[in-house]
């Protein structure tokens, strides 16, 4: 969500003049189809992030995707969410959440179904990256019209829900996936993963366009067309040849694209410098504070080994073990089992020792990656 939304409470917010305001406040019907609109929302996009991993096998199989192939299914998605999450508050600030909500989920549907249809591995890149930019434009106006619809103890439900379909979704994905996958729905294989998108998104489209009420910022930051552009290009030059370096036993052009990539992420960060107290892309000075910095670092190493690692394990279980995309599925359940005992613990500890939590969390999840690592080497978890 912006930055915008969270300074503007709901004095700011320009009502639908279909919806009153005390029917949402009242938590309504309205303010409930709404709010199931919203989560239904942010649970199909959830779900796209994982939903492919227990897939992989069989679209390599039916396309004959290679192993760039299979990164860039993943990673095709999720650089566009990265790019444009902040733009994409940005615009819903200035022109109506709910519109930009509404676009985002034509983009994200239309990406859906060329997806399904995908003939070829290009094609289905492409359509996955096509669903990121829907999700960067979608995710922001989701968080930001929970937080100026609903008010009090009705925000805190609101947003507890919220989390719980995050939680849902990291099993929900993996399992679709390897269900509907094993299903082989009308002889379609992996392609239902993608097509049920199509009834879901036309509902949030539908529905969202009578239930969910309108709001906008009157005093909206403008868009930094330039710092989106340069962090764009930042990201790519490095991403690329990380993710094709090694297919191709780095060649020099990687190293002059990862060169370039640093450059301009220098660039861009003179450029927000510049912008601090102009509505620039990132505030950096939050990076003056240890603990923002520490536990932005302790984010990406985290979600750079966790994309590795699950993609990895996925090939592992069903090309090395031979097991079934749903057995596959299952591990994932497992996998989100203890996520929740360890959300619950750290909810019972009552902040005793919050300090401690994300060093004992990496150093489990480590502990637990090495285990593998030493069952796989041993031939103990071979097929």
């Amino acid at each position: 969500m912006s930055s915008s939304a969270l300074e503007n409470e709901p004095k700011h917010t320009t009502q639908s003049p279909t919806q009153p305001t005390p029917g949402l406040s009242k938590m309504g019907l309205a303010a409930w189809i709404a709010l199931l609109v919203l989560l239904g929302a942010e649970l199909m996009d959830m779900i796209d992030q994982s939903v492919v991993l227990t897939a992989l096998p069989a679209i390599q199989e039916s396309t004959g995707a290679g192993p760039d192939t299979v990164q860039w299914l993943t990673t095709g998605y999720s650089l566009p969410v990265a790019v444009g999450l902040i733009t994409g508050g940005r615009l819903g600030d200035l022109y109506g959440r709910r519109r930009i909500l509404l676009i985002g989920t034509v983009v994200f549907t239309t990406a859906s179904l060329l997806c399904g249809l995908a003939a070829g591995p290009g094609t289905l890149i492409a359509a996955r990256a096509l669903q990121g930019v829907g999700v960067a434009v979608m995710i922001p106006q989701i968080l930001a019209t929970l937080h100026v619809t609903f008010e009090g103890q009705n925000r805190s439900k609101v947003f507890g829900l919220y989390g719980a379909v995050m939680s849902l979704a990291n099993v929900l994905g993996p399992v679709m996936g390897g269900l509907l996958t094993e299903a082989d729905l009308f002889g379609l294989s992996w392609r239902p993963i993608f097509l049920v998108n199509v009834p879901v998104g036309l509902t949030v489209i539908l529905l969202g366009r009578r239930f969910i009420p309108e709001s906008t910022v009157k005093k909206a930051d403008r868009l930094d067309l330039t710092g989106m552009l340069l962090s764009a290009l930042a990201i790519v030059l490095i991403v690329f040849p990380l993710t094709e370096g090694h297919l191709h036993h780095w060649p020099l052009w990687c190293f002059a694209l990862l060169a370039a990539g640093v450059l301009v992420l220098a660039v861009f960060l003179r450029h927000q410098k510049r912008r601090q107290g102009n509505a620039p892309l990132i505030a950096l000075s939050l990076f003056r504070g240890r603990q923002f910095s520490g536990g932005m670092v302790a984010q990406l190493m985290h979600g750079l080994l966790c994309g590795l690692f699950f993609m990895t394990w996925t090939l592992y279980l069903q090309r090395g073990l031979g097991m079934s995309p749903f057995h596959a599925a299952l591990a994932f359940v497992l996998l989100s089992v203890g996520e929740l005992g360890g959300a619950t613990v750290v909810a019972r500890s009552g902040g005793r020792f919050a300090r401690r939590l994300p060093q004992a969390g990496a150093l489990i999840a480590l502990a637990a990656m090495a285990g593998y690592g030493l069952q796989i080497h041993t031939g103990q978890g071979g097929a």
